[in-house]
């Protein structure tokens, strides 16, 4: 089954179930959907940082903070950011991600979905997909900031980004 073919849950405007549809019809026509968006750290405390492959359904070739993808058709966000980690670090064994919040992605130009932000410490030597990650490295925080302006990012990675951002700071103080 190709990644076009896989059913995903369609959802409203409260993420509630309204139907199924396979991937490349949710794309296609812009159907509100579910993602789990993964932030990986290693031993030090370093995010798993990648450019994804040119093949990519949805933002090619782009840099991206997160690991992650879509939630299948009856897949719990819990679920799906464990899979999803694991499938993309090319591991087995991680700690089941900590969920930290959800928010609606917009683009305003109709694609949407429900995003749910995890966080997870991977010690595990990683092992990239190479049909999903083109390069990666494990950046810190500074490092990060500094290429946000260099680099061009997935927008809806973004978007989480400076949700977790303010997130952190929030519960920081």
């Amino acid at each position: 089954m190709s990644a076009a073919d896989e059913i995903l849950d369609i959802v409203d405007e409260q993420d509630q179930v309204i139907r199924q549809a396979p991937r490349g019809e949710a794309y296609a026509q812009n159907l509100r959907h579910r993602a789990a968006f993964i932030q990986a750290r290693d031993a030090q405390g370093r995010v798993f940082v990648h450019r994804r492959t040119p093949t990519k359904l949805v933002f090619p070739s782009l840099y991206d903070m997160f690991v992650g993808g879509v939630v299948g058709a009856g897949e719990s966000y819990d679920d799906a950011a464990l899979r999803e980690a694991e499938e993309e670090l090319g591991v087995s064994g991680l700690p089941r991600p900590t969920f930290l919040f959800k928010f609606l992605y917009d683009d305003g130009a109709g694609r949407t979905w429900w995003s749910a932000v995890y966080e997870v410490r991977c010690e595990l030597p990683v092992s990239p997909q190479v049909e999903e990650v083109a390069w990666h490295d494990f950046l810190t925080d500074d490092e990060i900031e500094r290429r946000l302006g260099e680099w061009e990012w997935v927008p809806d990675g973004l978007a989480a980004y400076a949700r977790l951002t303010a997130y952190r700071e929030e519960t920081a103080g």
